[in-house]
């Protein structure tokens, strides 16, 4: 058995991302930030539809109808297939912990 909020990085100067559980349809991420944002290559445009769910922290995420959400703690979110979308901003001063659901 395992625990969401346990064993976060001391070191946190690159963003984290742990597979959790999933299958060739499925993945189940844990993603860990402080202070990140996506990277400036440009914007996440994913085959899957993406459900991510903001466990501790915030966040922005941005699309590119540029419209923006901003995420706080248990806020939710379902992102379709193909719908280009960035994290803009996560808090730089406490740990922002995501799961997310590829499918």
């Amino acid at each position: 058995m395992k625990n969401i909020f346990e064993a976060i990085p001391d070191d946190l100067s690159a963003e984290v991302f742990e597979n959790l559980a999933g299958n060739k349809k499925v993945k189940i991420e844990r993603i860990i930030s402080k202070g990140h944002s996506s990277p400036d290559s440009g914007w996440y445009d994913q085959e899957k539809n993406e459900w991510v769910l903001v466990l501790k922290g915030e966040a922005i995420i941005s699309f590119d109808n540029k419209s923006s959400v901003c995420l706080k703690e248990g806020d939710y979110l379902n992102i379709g297939a193909h719908q280009k979308h960035q994290v803009t901003w996560t808090a730089p001063d406490i740990t922002t912990l995501w799961l997310t659901v590829h499918y």
